[in-house]
């Protein structure tokens, strides 16, 4: 799934264990209805890369897998955010969508 909005608000890393660490990311997704909608998307341990190459204020794709759980009867859910990538004048940016790629001289 992705989310096409604008960056709100980015908090700072939380290290939860030593296997991982997190970060939230606001979007502001609906921009130009009469009900925008804040989203907050996490990002775990090597995808925190993603959210340092970002600023508040930047319209962004993300893509996003949502996950949840039960826990003592309770229901949980979680956006957890796997990809960013920049939207320039309302189109993903090409050499984000297929980065150059190494030409490989095969010894065949």
């Amino acid at each position: 799934m992705e989310l096409r909005g604008t960056i709100k608000v980015i908090l700072d890393a939380v290290k939860v264990s030593d296997k991982l660490t997190k970060q939230q990311m606001v979007l502001t997704i609906d921009e130009d209805t009469k009900y925008p909608q804040n989203i907050a998307i996490e990002f775990l341990n090597e995808k925190l890369d993603l959210v340092k190459k970002q600023s508040i204020g930047n319209k962004v794709a993300i893509g996003v897998n949502l996950r949840g759980n039960e826990y003592n009867g309770k229901y949980y859910n979680n956006i957890v955010g796997w990809k960013v990538t920049n939207i320039i004048n309302n189109e993903v940016t090409n050499t984000q969508q297929n980065p150059a790629r190494q030409e490989v001289d095969l010894p065949f």
